[in-house]
């Protein structure tokens, strides 16, 4: 029983981390597209690049607890699944951009556009997200118990 509720803690410290990194993330996305004109596919790598290192310091810290001294394996291991998570996420772009567009403005709030890249950025994130949890708990884990 303990051991359930140790892991929906961490599930909701997951959450609650890449709810923080996800903003983070877009708001730089929003930041290189919408304000800079680079286009997506470039400004999406370097959007997951912040996220990445925020998420890197937030996971060790707080979210799996236990993993602050892992070695150079569990650092290459996180950054192997992140590697591999940014690689999905920027097919996932180019395929949401085929499939979906990304310059339709879908919704208009206080007056400011967003546009499909937005939506596309979000269902993303959501597949990427499960990627990211079962892989980063496996490798720092995994090293922990080592």
């Amino acid at each position: 029983m303990e051991q359930k509720k140790g892991r929906t803690a961490e599930v909701i410290r997951f959450a609650l981390t890449g709810g923080v990194c996800f903003l983070v993330e877009l708001a730089v996305l929003i930041l290189l597209k919408g304000q800079l004109g680079i286009d997506t596919l470039i400004a999406t790598p370097i959007a997951f690049l912040v996220s990445v290192i925020l998420n890197y310091i937030l996971c060790v810290v707080w979210v799996f607890r236990g993993t602050k001294n892992q070695g150079a394996g569990a650092k290459a291991g996180f950054l192997i699944t992140s590697l591999i998570g940014l690689g999905l996420n920027e097919l996932l772009m180019l395929l949401f951009r085929l499939i979906l567009g990304e310059d339709a403005v879908i919704l208009t709030l206080g007056g400011r556009e967003i546009n499909m890249y937005v939506l596309n950025k979000c269902l993303a994130t959501l597949i990427v997200m499960i990627w990211n949890y079962f892989s980063k708990r496996a490798v720092l884990y995994r090293k922990a118990k080592q």
